[in-house]
């Protein structure tokens, strides 16, 4: 059976009234008379009581409430959440709203304050800003109502759960998309063959001349314009990117509230989409200990969705990563020769001697790209002035790793392999460069 009191709450007013209550009794020891006005406030605030019950569960007070936002949020951008509140209620009500968040935003005194006239229907909007990848479930909305009296609170509790998932930053993919879409104008992105024949892509109807396929006529233009018309075709051969993902347990690095992998997948996306835009193939791979997820290249435009599904759970294993393995895979799965973007994270010379012959062997396969990150705060440290032995110690430790770093780079340059270094905030603007780069020079 339903507690039938479940949904009252009393509200500060009442604890005034009672606090003056027992203050009008204390003093009834010294002024007789405060006695008898303290029983009359104890049945004012009675009276009051049931006054503020009867108006709020009237069975005409009726609010609904629904809670509108996109069908996927973006990772770590300010997401805008909609909250709509209708009143059918004969009074004037204020509202407060506590939407049960998904427990990843950590957001614990979360709620929302408004004033809502009969008949009326108001929205009120607050953002969320994600910092972790994955399904996040909102829960029900629960509006306290009060009257203009202020005494009782009523619950109306709105079982809204949703399932949302939160994919790497669309709104990033989409702002990269228009700053180099006029960019990209000026290189060659799909790399054509003009013959006359039949195949893929048809380009125009031209006059017959001497040397055109006599089976490209078309009759239907030719007898419209009373000369004989062929059709005239073009070859495509797209380009193929590949973006390969390392999650193993240096991509779980911080920086930001994001990871490595966080970048690594947001420019990832955003490289993909740019690379669809001018109708190259892309495909992905993930890896660690194992090969994770893999998506055969495709230049529609489902693909950019395919990727956003494959990438949007990916987590970081606690495990190194197996070069090897994946060197096989690539070997076996990409069968043609294909643009390569590695990201991954090497903070030593020993971790690059272990990669660097299976990376040779990927390079004459395919065209490499190795991108992996500048520790900023490293590199911060390298550069302070140091004032005592400690931050001498600490300071020299630190130019020893951003060394490092470049060392890494001229190993891997040595052998022809192509590299970035980034720090995490630029990768995405660093990695676009360099496929224009690519595709400017005719490398691939």
């Amino acid at each position: 059976m339903r507690n039938p009191f479940r949904n009252i709450f009393i509200t500060n007013r009442i604890f005034w009234l009672i606090g003056i209550i027992f203050t009008l009794f204390a003093l009834s020891f010294s002024v007789r008379i405060l006695f008898y006005i303290g029983q009359a406030v104890i049945v004012v605030t009675i009276l009051l009581v049931l006054v503020d019950y009867f108006i709020l569960f009237n069975r005409r007070n009726k609010l609904s409430a629904e809670r509108k936002m996109s069908n996927a949020l973006s990772l770590s951008d300010e997401n805008t959440v909609h909250i709509i509140i209708s009143s059918k209620s004969p009074i004037g009500l204020k509202l407060k709203i506590i939407d049960e968040l998904p427990y990843q935003l950590q957001r614990r005194d979360f709620e929302l304050n408004m004033e809502i006239n009969p008949g009326k229907t108001l929205q009120i909007d607050y953002t969320v800003r994600p910092v972790m990848r994955g399904a996040y479930t909102f829960n029900n909305i629960n509006v306290y109502a009060t009257s203009k009296m202020g005494i009782l609170s009523r619950r109306f509790v709105f079982p809204l759960n949703q399932i949302v998932p939160v994919y790497p930053s669309l709104i990033q993919m989409k702002e990269f998309e228009l700053k180099t879409l006029s960019r990209i104008s000026f290189f060659e992105g799909v790399k054509k063959m003009r013959r006359v024949g039949h195949s893929y892509e048809f380009e125009q109807i031209k006059k017959y001349v001497r040397g055109d396929d006599i089976r490209s006529i078309n009759w239907k233009a030719t007898s419209r314009v009373g000369d004989i018309m062929v059709n005239h075709y073009e070859d495509e051969k797209s380009q193929q990117i590949f973006c390969i993902i390392d999650k193993s347990r240096t991509m779980k690095m911080p920086f930001k509230n994001l990871s490595l992998l966080d970048y690594a997948i947001n420019t990832t996306l955003t490289i993909s989409n740019i690379a669809l835009k001018k109708e190259d193939k892309v495909g992905l791979m993930t890896f660690s200990d194992r090969i994770g997820s893999t998506l055969a290249p495709d230049k529609h435009n489902a693909q950019l969705r395919k990727l956003l599904d494959t990438l949007y759970n990916e987590k970081e294993r606690f495990t190194e990563a197996n070069y090897e393995l994946l060197y096989l895979k690539i070997r076996n799965f990409v069968r043609v020769r294909s643009l390569i973007f590695l990201f991954t994270n090497f903070e030593s010379l020993y971790a690059i001697e272990r990669a660097v012959s299976i990376l040779r062997k990927l390079n004459k396969l395919h065209l490499l790209v190795v991108i992996f990150f500048e520790n900023s705060e490293i590199t911060s440290y390298a550069k302070s002035d140091a004032q005592n032995l400690e931050e001498v110690y600490l300071t020299t430790v630190a130019q020893k790793f951003a060394v490092e770093k470049n060392l890494i780079r001229q190993e891997l340059t040595k052998y022809g392999i192509q590299t970035i270094i980034s720090k995490p905030e630029d990768l995405s603007i660093n990695t676009i460069n360099k496929y224009l780069e690519i595709k400017s020079r005719g490398l691939i």
